[in-house]
C-alpha cells in the first residue's frame, strides 16, 4: 500500500512538472537607437497553475545602457504581457526575468539588448562587411588563374598552399560542428545558455567555398611544373597539429573531452596557421629577389578584406560603445593586423623591392634604333 502511494506521489509529481507554467519571449534579440523605445510580448503558457499571481520582476546585468524597467503582477488567466524597453547608453545588456517561485520555467524568458548610436552606421558596417566577405572570397581566384595560365606553380610557396588548406580545413570543422550539429550546440547552449549562436550560415559557406578553393590550388601543385616540395618546417608543423587533434578525439571517444572543446581545438590550431603560414612564401621571395608566381591580385584583395574587417571592428566598437570587442579580445583583431602586416610586405616585395624591370618599356631603345640607322646611312 505504501509502495502504491509513493508511486501515485511521483506521478503526481511528474504531471505538475510537465504542466508548470512557462514564460518566455519568441524574439530574445532587440537592437535601438539611443533614446529609442521597443516593445516586447513575453508569452505565458500554463497560466492557469498559478494560485492567484505572481509578481515579475526584471534584472539587467548593465542597466546603465536602458531606462529601468518596471515590475509588473501577472495571474492564472494572463496568457502574454509586454515589456518596454528603452535606450539609454549605447552598449549590451541581458534583460532576465526572475519570480519568487522556482518552479516557474524561465529559461526563455530573457532579451539581449543592444543599443547603438547611429542607424547609419550600422548600415555603413553591414555594407563593409558583405565587401570584405566578397573580397577574402575572391582572393583565391587570381593565384589558380596565374597557375593555369602558366602551366607552372614555380615561386608558389608549397608550405604555404599547404598550410592555407590545413587551416581552412580545421577551421570549416569548428563552424560545421557548431551550426549543424545538435549534440554541439546543446554543450555551448549549456554553457552559454543566455548566448547566441557563435556561428551562421554565412560563416560555413565560406568555410566549403574555402576548403574547395584552397584544396583546387593544392591539386595544381601536383598538375603543374614546380621546384620545390614540403619543407621541414611545414611537414614538423602537421605532424604537430595532427597527432594533438588525433589525441583530442581520442580523449573525445574515452569521455575525457566534450565535442564542443575539441572543435575549439580546432580554431585554434586555425589562429597557428594563420600566424605563421604566410612566412614561407615571403621567405621564398626574399630568396628568389622575386615575386613572379605569386599572383599580387590575391596579395590585394586579401589586403583589401583584412584592412575592411579592422575597419568594421573599429565602427562597432564605437557604434555599440563595446571597445572590449577588439582589446579585451586581441586574437582576433592580432591576426587580422598580422594578415594586414604581410601583405603590406608582399606588395613591398612585388612593387618596390623585387620590381621585374621588363614589366616596363625601356625608354631609350627607340633612341638607339635611330642612332643605328644613322650610322648605317654614313657607312654606306
Amino acid at each position: 500500500m505504501l509502495n502504491l502511494f509513493l508511486c501515485f506521489l511521483g506521478i503526481t509529481a511528474f504531471i505538475k512538472s510537465c504542466y508548470c507554467t512557462e514564460i518566455y519571449t519568441e524574439s530574445q534579440d532587440v537592437s535601438i537607437v539611443i533614446g529609442e523605445t521597443a516593445v516586447s510580448t513575453f508569452h505565458v503558457r500554463e497560466p492557469d497553475t498559478l494560485n492567484e499571481s505572481l509578481p515579475i520582476y526584471f534584472t539587467s546585468d548593465n542597466p546603465d545602457v536602458i531606462t529601468e524597467v518596471s515590475n509588473i503582477t501577472i495571474f492564472n488567466d494572463t496568457d502574454f504581457f509586454n515589456v518596454v524597453v528603452t535606450g539609454k547608453a549605447a552598449g549590451h545588456t541581458t534583460l532576465e526575468v526572475i519570480t519568487d517561485i522556482k518552479d516557474i520555467d524561465l529559461r526563455e524568458a530573457f532579451l539581449r539588448v543592444t543599443v547603438i548610436r547611429s542607424y547609419d552606421l550600422w548600415i555603413v558596417c553591414l555594407i563593409v562587411g558583405w565587401v570584405y566577405f566578397a573580397a577574402w572570397s575572391l582572393s583565391f581566384y587570381p593565384q589558380i588563374v596565374e597557375n593555369y595560365q602558366r602551366k607552372s606553380v614555380v615561386g608558389l610557396s608549397l608550405d604555404l598552399v599547404v598550410l592555407n588548406f590545413w587551416g581552412h580545413t580545421v577551421y570549416g570543422l569548428f563552424n560545421f560542428g557548431l551550426y549543424w550539429i545538435p549534440q554541439v550546440k546543446r554543450e555551448y547552449f549549456n554553457i552559454h545558455p543566455l548566448g547566441v549562436q557563435p556561428v551562421q550560415l554565412n560563416d560555413c559557406m565560406f568555410s566549403l567555398h574555402a576548403i574547395v578553393a584552397a584544396g583546387f590550388t593544392f591539386a595544381q601543385c601536383f598538375v603543374y611544373e614546380r621546384t620545390e616540395g614540403l619543407s621541414v618546417f611545414a611537414w614538423t608543423f602537421l605532424g604537430v597539429t595532427v597527432t594533438f587533434l588525433s589525441g583530442c578525439v581520442s580523449a573525445v571517444l574515452l569521455d575525457w573531452m566534450s565535442w564542443l572543446t575539441f572543435l575549439y581545438q580546432c580554431s585554434y590550431v586555425k589562429l597557428a596557421v594563420t600566424s605563421t603560414k604566410y612566412v614561407p612564401q615571403a621567405f621564398l621571395n626574399y630568396k628568389r629577389k622575386s615575386t613572379e608566381g605569386w599572383s599580387i591580385g590575391n596579395v590585394l584583395l586579401d589586403f583589401t578584406g583584412g584592412l575592411l574587417s579592422i575597419m568594421q571592428m573599429f565602427f562597432l566598437a564605437y557604434n555599440n560603445d563595446d571597445w572590449d570587442s577588439i582589446f579585451g579580445d586581441p586574437t582576433k583583431f592580432g591576426l587580422g593586423a598580422v594578415s594586414v602586416l604581410f601583405d603590406i610586405l608582399f606588395i613591398l616585395q612585388h612593387y618596390v623591392w623585387y620590381r621585374r624591370d621588363n614589366d616596363y618599356e625601356p625608354v631609350g631603345q627607340p633612341v638607339q634604333e635611330d642612332e643605328e640607322e644613322e650610322s648605317n646611312e654614313i657607312e654606306t
